[in-house]
C-alpha cells in the first residue's frame, strides 16, 4: 500500500513576465501589471507530496527532516528572497508560477531522502495555485 507525507514551505520571490519574442506591447498585452520593468514579489507556498512505501522500522514515507534539509538546499536557499529573473534556471524561459513550479519539481525529484516525488504545488496568491506532478 502506498502512503503519502505532505509539507508546506514559504518562499517569498520576485519576477517580472516578459519575453524578448514578444514586442513591448505584446508584453503588456499578455502579462499585464505582471510586466512592470521593476517587477513585483510573492510570498509563495510550496506544497511538496512524497509518495512510497511506508518503512516498517520508521514508519514513515519520508523523514520530515531530511526532506525539509533537501528542500532547504534545493529550494529555500535558492529561490528565497531571490529575483526569479535571475537565477540560470530562467534564463531561457519567463519565470511565471507555472515555470517555477516545475523547476521545484525538477530540483527535488532526484534528490529526494526517500520515496518519490508525488507532486509540487505552488500557491502565488490566495486565489492563484500551480500544480506540477509525476503523472504528466
Amino acid at each position: 500500500m502506498r502512503a503519502y507525507f505532505g509539507r508546506r514551505y514559504l518562499v517569498s520571490a520576485s519576477h517580472r513576465l516578459h519575453t524578448g519574442e514578444l514586442s513591448a506591447a505584446e508584453n503588456r498585452a499578455v502579462y499585464g501589471k505582471c510586466n512592470n520593468p521593476h517587477g513585483h514579489g510573492h510570498n509563495y507556498v510550496v506544497e511538496v507530496l512524497v509518495g512510497g512505501a511506508v518503512d516498517a522500522e520508521t514508519g514513515m514515507v519520508v523523514d520530515m527532516v531530511a526532506l525539509d534539509g533537501t528542500v532547504r538546499k534545493q529550494v529555500l536557499d535558492r529561490f528565497d528572497h531571490a529575483n526569479l529573473n535571475l537565477d540560470p534556471l530562467f534564463r531561457d524561459r519567463v519565470p511565471t508560477t507555472e515555470n517555477f513550479s516545475k523547476a521545484i519539481f525538477s530540483l527535488l525529484s532526484d534528490a529526494l531522502p526517500q520515496g518519490e516525488l508525488e507532486h509540487v504545488r505552488v500557491e502565488e496568491t490566495e486565489n492563484n495555485f500551480f500544480e506540477c506532478s509525476a503523472r504528466g
